[in-house]
């Protein structure tokens, strides 16, 4: 692959990343200014940490995919190796794990389960 090119695809794989931490961090932050103005607004302290933890947990989900995106960009376009790719299959494994664990966490169900009351759709 041309040496340009391969440059091109690590500066994008670093934007995502960068992206993505950006995310979590903003989304970090963002969510903890607004668990501390409901706390010192008297709102219900249970609601408030629910509302935190589950605005905190969607930062990390959103910020989680764009890490697995540029992994995938990274192992696909520029080192598609064996010793890469399963590599890469280790990071999106772990990375599932993770989004699925906190989707359980945020939501109280697996995502594959429908939401109380909700209608199958034909």
């Amino acid at each position: 692959m041309d040496d340009s090119v391969t440059q091109l695809i690590h500066l994008v794989t670093r934007i995502v990343e960068i992206t993505g931490v950006s995310i979590i961090a903003v989304g970090a932050f963002a969510t903890l200014v607004l668990f501390l103005g409901r706390l010192a607004g008297r709102h219900d302290r249970d609601a408030a940490i629910a509302a935190f933890r589950s605005s905190l947990g969607r930062s990390i989900l959103l910020g989680l995919e764009f890490l697995v995106a540029a992994d995938i960009i990274n192992t696909v376009a520029v080192t598609p190796t064996l010793v890469s790719v399963a590599v890469l299959a280790g990071i999106v494994l772990i990375r599932t794990f993770l989004s699925f664990s906190l989707e359980l966490e945020i939501e109280g169900r697996w995502p594959w389960q429908r939401r109380s009351g909700e209608e199958r759709q034909v």
